[in-house]
């Protein structure tokens, strides 16, 4: 321990109130060094390393998961880390590697690459063990972990072993984080944490979508089971061993005292006596942990009535027919100049649009309300939660925050340098502090994989690689969400179900709360209501034609969120998956919304997984309809939500494509999946782009295809594909005003460059061209809104944006994490901008907007328009353009666009420069296959 000194900077606003005393005077060395003393279990440094299973990828298979992989800090740490922004071990060490690809990228080399990445090569060398156990004295298994990046890597002689050391090792670096989530899936974090307002809106964002009682959370671990046979039995068994690893360490680490320190924070235990409790976890968590985690990733479409808000603004403004058009005009729902996924041809209908719509429920307008889910304590439904919605305001919660920047480039064997196949993918699962993802190898029996795994769910690798194998996910968003519209009767309780009067299940969950040391709060308490139907729960009330209704949301991943896990185990069984085929095979039983792409020595997959439910025929699933038999899913059982799902082959697929890129875009053609946006210009070009340039020249290698990944992840979407095309309207004519030349000048210098936003230098916090992105960042809201707003109206303009924002850049507040995020440019307007302005322009446009907009169609006018608000654009200065937060002084760019690691617990890290990058990375390559 380096000798204590005053605290340089010390953050009133994060630091815990109790110990700011402390830390002001000499005693905190006292302090520090008696919490120190208990500081982590005995472990033999160096020892024999993981056992190497058969291992073909040839040293080059590569991978990065900042911050770090340790997600777990004792009361002492975290007091360092506040007081004078010390680390723990492996804590921050994977962050500095993962921020310098963003300068690095250009001189890459693949002996270069694991200066950016670790290598991800099985087992551990020989002398880089840091530490190696036996867990609990088991003599079944053994945990090394390794000294470059603290990964553990866990060999088992028996499956139970395996299990128990995965168990382990999760709770070793991620206790507090699964804690945590555990509560979040059963809407309890503030009973739990604190009454904190980011506390109270996580646990309600998730607590709307999956409001599970004790008995759901069972039923879903029996029923996953029981469909599964002898799978089924083993990913129980695998579970049980997995939590009696994770309370064998709760246990230890109890009597040790070097459990994690928030449980001091949040008054959990005292710092001083021990006293207290770490409940044990148990199966049920594993279901509430996976319902956090589906709704968020792996949960697509919703959003009817958002949708049906929007369409009725439309038809308002133009009548139902020529309304209708315009409207599905913007909703590209299958857009032909959309880039796709599968791009050889064939077509995968899917959730199109019907010629004859049946069975739709479009509310009266003025009559949405949401329905209220925060209670207060007489009971009375809180009156912000019950506003009345219109103009597409009916935002779904989990819906309008799904964000995602998961990416994938795979490119076959046939244009590689070496004959094999290249692959550089990983999911976006934000920045946080710690991760919610870990990394970890697991060997044992049955088991033989590296990658990483959401905490709490890691007794198998979820992302990762195999033996001569690797796989990745991206989030695909495809419909598997209804909204039905239920007849009320009697009350506004009961509804007809198939013509008789029933009453609706209503489930409570109340918190309460004390002051903690952590936040600071007052005590307080509310309750959490949501009201249940067959059709799943409620979320608007409205009137249909004078009748009252309650809408609600249907999916079929609903009280089936552990199906997925025997599709995950069948990924980390080398005896299962032995090529494409058995990848796909193993896929198909993952009901959660993902693109899964594949890659080995000799082959290249994709498969888009999720339990698309077959609709009634004439029903749109963009729109409510009645929740009528007539209107339901194909085969639908209320008592299990089981249905008639499309058969695999009827899912996008492809085995040896040329080359595969996903960026959240569409997947193949025709399939008309949820999202809006996906149209002739979306982020997903970025990557099809560059792979095609790779392709075509051939030779692709490992660093060749991760600095063509680097390069999309700092280009900015409106920078390369939409600005060139509003220059050549505005530079039609001479431009005569000085202040709109000179930002002419300097966007067309930015694009010339590359349009990136890139530091100047490594380390400099100032971006190159800031002029022109500031300019940018200006002049796209109010250009969106000078070309769209005259002609759409106000009402139907309002209603796209909500379906739609009109800008995702860096430094906008998005996603669930709010800014600083790092994910841009997966929603916003560059598609319309990009078609309006063709057709204004006289190109050909495939699947143009329904009308001219920008200046009435006139090229002159359209001119005229983008000079006169590329203006008023350079002329904000940069603290209008970027106000500040609580993380950044108003006017500071580079700060604006920077990635923040969020905390989950007591531990900072530093931003870094913003990347438009999945947080986990694989960059594989294998030589050979078994």
């Amino acid at each position: 321990m380096p000798p204590c000194t005053p605290p340089r900077v010390l953050d009133r606003e994060r630091t815990p109130r109790r110990y700011i005393g402390f830390l002001k005077s000499a005693s905190v060395c006292v302090l520090i060094a008696g919490l120190l003393s208990p500081f982590s279990p005995a472990v033999a440094a160096g020892g024999r390393t993981a056992a190497a299973s058969a291992d073909l990828c040839g040293g080059q298979c590569s991978d990065i998961l900042p911050p770090g992989e340790n997600g777990n800090a004792t009361l002492a740490q975290i007091l360092l880390n506040q007081a004078f922004g010390t680390q723990p071990g492996h804590a921050e060490d994977q962050l500095g590697p993962y921020a310098g690809l963003a300068k690095g990228y250009p001189a890459l080399t693949d002996a270069k690459i694991n200066d950016f990445f670790n290598d991800a090569s099985f087992g551990v060398p020989s002398g880089q063990a840091a530490s190696t156990e036996r867990p609990a004295g088991r003599s079944d298994v053994t945990i090394v972990r390794d000294r470059k990046a603290g990964v553990p890597h866990i060999t088992g002689t028996t499956r139970y072993g395996t299990e128990f050391g995965a168990g382990y090792a999760a709770a070793e670096d991620r206790l507090w984080l699964m804690d945590v989530f555990r509560h979040v899936g059963r809407g309890q974090l503030t009973s739990f944490a604190g009454g904190a307002t980011a506390n109270q809106g996580l646990e309600q964002q998730f607590y709307r979508s999956a409001p599970y009682t004790e008995a759901d959370l069972q039923a879903q671990i029996d029923n996953a089971v029981a469909k599964n046979g002898a799978r089924g039995r083993q990913s129980l068994d695998d579970a049980n061993a997995y939590l009696a690893g994770v309370n064998a360490y709760i246990d230890a680490s109890d009597a040790g005292r070097y459990f994690p320190g928030e449980y001091v924070l949040t008054g959990h235990k005292n710092a001083i006596t021990n006293a207290g409790t770490i409940d044990h976890f148990k199966i049920t968590d594993l279901v509430a942990l996976a319902s956090v985690i589906g709704s968020l990733f792996g949960s697509g479409g919703g959003g009817e009535v958002d949708n049906a808000l929007s369409l009725l603004a439309a038809q308002s403004k133009y009548g139902v027919a020529e309304g209708t058009k315009v409207w599905e005009s913007f909703r590209e729902r299958n857009d032909p100049e959309a880039v796709l996924t599968v791009h050889d041809g064939r077509s995968f209908p899917y959730a199109t649009r019907p010629d004859d719509p049946q069975g739709e429920a479009l509310p009266d307008p003025g009559s949405v309300v949401q329905e209220p889910l925060v209670y207060d304590r007489s009971g009375t439904g809180a009156g912000a939660a019950a506003t009345r919605v219109s103009s597409g305001a009916a935002r779904a919660t989990l819906g309008s925050a799904r964000r995602g920047m998961s990416n994938a480039l795979v490119v076959g064997g046939r244009s590689t340098a070496s004959g094999h196949p290249v692959a550089v993918f990983g999911p976006q699962t934000g920045y946080f502090a710690p991760q919610l993802l870990m990394l970890q190898e697991i060997q044992g029996p049955g088991i033989s994989a590296r990658g990483a795994s959401f905490a709490g769910l890691s007794m198998y690798v979820e992302l990762g690689r195999g033996q001569d194998y690797a796989w990745s996910a991206t989030t695909s968003g495809q419909d598997i969400i209804d909204s039905y519209a239920v007849e009320l009767c009697q009350d506004d309780h009961h509804y007809l179900y198939h013509g008789t009067c029933t009453a609706m299940d209503e489930v409570e969950q109340r918190n309460s709360w004390s002051p903690t040391v952590a936040d600071g709060t007052a005590a307080g308490a509310y309750t959490m209501r949501v009201w249940r139907t067959k059709y799943g729960p409620v979320q608007y009330r409205a009137t249909v034609g004078g009748k009252k209704v309650a809408y609600t949301t249907l999916r079929s991943s609903y009280l089936h969120e552990v199906d997925s896990i025997v599709g995950f185990q069948m990924l980390n069984d080398p005896d299962y998956v032995k090529g494409p085929q058995d990848f796909q095979s193993a896929a198909q039983h993952i009901n959660f919304t993902f693109n899964w792409l594949y890659a080995d020595s000799r082959h290249t997959a994709y498969y888009n997984s999720g339990d698309n439910p077959v609709r009634a025929s004439g029903v749109d699933a963009d729109l409510p309809v009645w929740a009528r038999p007539a209107y339901e899913w194909r085969g639908w059982d209320p008592a299990t939500n089981t249905a008639e799902y499309t058969p695999p082959a009827q899912h996008p697929n492809s085995v040896d494509q040329d080359y595969y890129v996903s960026w959240n875009n569409k997947q193949a053609a025709d399939y008309a999946s949820a999202p809006w946006g996906e149209g002739s210009v979306h982020r997903g070009d970025l990557l099809e782009d560059r792979v095609k340039r790779l392709v075509a020249a051939g030779g692709v290698t490992r660093a060749s295809l991760t600095a063509a990944m680097a390069d999309a992840a700092l280009a900015d979407l409106r920078a390369e594909d939409v600005l060139p095309k509003l220059l050549k309207v505005v530079t039609s004519s001479p431009v005569s005003d000085p202040t709109a030349a000179a930002a002419v000048d300097k966007l067309q210098a930015w694009v010339a460059a590359g349009a990136r936003r890139t530091e100047t230098s490594a380390g400099s916090h100032a971006y190159a061209d800031a002029d022109a992105i500031r300019i940018l960042d200006a002049w796209w809201p109010l250009l969106v809104k000078a070309e769209f707003e005259p002609g759409l109206g106000s009402d139907l303009y309002t209603a796209i944006t909500n379906n739609l924002p009109v800008d995702e850049a860096p430094s906008a507040g998005h996603g669930p994490t709010g800014s600083h995020a790092g994910s841009s440019f997966q929603y916003g307007w560059w598609s319309y901008v990009d078609k309006d302005i063709r057709s204004v322009l006289g190109e050909t446009v495939r699947g143009p907007l329904a009308q001219k907009y920008c200046g009435g169609g006139s090229l002159t006018s359209c001119r005229d328009l983008l000079i006169s608000t590329l203006k008023d654009a350079a002329g904000r200065t940069a603290a209008q353009v970027y106000p500040g937060d609580d993380q950044c002084a108003a006017g500071d760019q580079w700060c604006a666009d920077s990635i923040v690691q969020r905390p989950l617990g007591g531990i900072k890290h530093g931003r870094i420069s913003w990347q438009n990058r999945p947080t986990y990375q694989q960059v594989v390559e294998f030589t050979s296959h078994r």
